[in-house]
């Protein structure tokens, strides 16, 4: 059976432009993860608020896991904020399992972001979930949380971001994807 990290951003102190935090809202989003996961017969793992970055990752080197899926959003520097919008998706540069999961989550993150047009591959080593998990690892920040019409597109689209999640690791792991019950 395939097994995944889940790990949703651990960034309580990452404030939403109108109310909530980063941390609280990504895990809303794990959370709509999880029964399309279930269904499709894949296993998973995943972080607790509590946990620090450092032990999050800990957690998904001692396992035996096919994906490290880390879920966020973003925010923009402070001479722009309020007005960047679009998705980025991390993986690490001479991961290839990394950049294909990355371009199966683009593809069909297309078929439900407000711009299909502006999500953004990169690759990188400066981030830690990237640079230091042992399985092939892709960070999404799923749009800007400082920008009040792309808040409110997360807000809206809790379930329709965790699906898309879903389907995307079920398409990359080559398993059927199944709509809970």
């Amino acid at each position: 059976m395939p097994k995944i990290y889940l790990s949703p951003s651990l960034q309580e102190f990452n404030p939403y432009v109108d109310g909530g935090n980063e941390e609280y809202y990504m895990n809303l989003i794990a959370d709509e993860v999880e029964p399309y996961l279930r269904a499709s017969g894949i296993d998973f793992e995943r972080n607790s608020p509590e946990m620090t970055l450092t032990q999050a990752i800990s957690e998904s080197n001692r396992g035996d896991y096919d994906l490290h899926l880390a879920i966020h959003s973003n925010a923009s520097p402070a001479s722009s904020a309020g007005t960047n919008t679009g998705a980025d998706i991390y993986y690490y540069p001479t991961s290839q399992n990394g950049r294909r999961f990355a371009e199966t989550i683009r593809e069909n993150y297309r078929d439900i972001y407000r711009e299909p047009d502006n999500i953004d591959l990169i690759p990188t080593t400066a981030l830690a979930e990237i640079r230091r998990t042992k399985a092939p690892a892709v960070l999404i920040e799923v749009a800007y949380h400082d920008n009040p019409v792309e808040a409110q597109w997360i807000r809206d689209n809790l379930e329709v971001i965790g699906r898309n999640l879903a389907k995307s690791v079920a398409e990359y792991l080559g398993v059927p994807f199944v709509e809970p019950k």
